[in-house]
């Protein structure tokens, strides 16, 4: 990777979806990653995804059976930066409702958890992430 990507950072997603991918889910990292991009306005090669399923046995809410329509997709965001609180209610809402389509699960299962900013913590090919 060169230095020119490793200054401005690559957002990084890491996704969990609980219980067994929709009927013709193949390529669903790249559609994931394609979305993305899309919500982020970034270029092509930029947004790197990183796909899980999590088995439904392995998943449960306090208190009672996990309905079946309860079908969560946990995304964890790692970006450089993280901008203001009014933009990432924006992104937030923008990248739950792409993530939902893609994965043909209800937007409300769609959870987001930021990372911290990775400059400064997060090394690509060796090279620090750096402002």
């Amino acid at each position: 990777m060169g230095v020119g990507l490793v200054k401005l950072g690559m957002p990084i997603l890491q996704v969990e979806i609980v219980g067994k991918p929709a009927a013709g889910a193949g390529n669903l990292a790249r559609r994931i990653a394609d979305a993305a991009a899309a919500v982020l306005k970034a270029p092509p090669g930029r947004v790197w995804v990183r796909l899980n399923y999590l088995p439904r046995g392995n998943y449960a809410e306090c208190g009672a059976s996990l309905p079946s329509g309860i079908r969560p997709v946990f995304v964890k965001l790692l970006k450089a930066r993280l901008g203001p609180q009014k933009a990432l209610l924006k992104e937030a809402r923008t990248m739950a409702k792409a993530i939902a389509k893609v994965c043909a699960r209800p937007v409300a299962n769609v959870h987001i958890f930021y990372e911290p900013p990775a400059l400064g913590r997060a090394a690509f090919g060796g090279e620090l992430l750096e402002k």
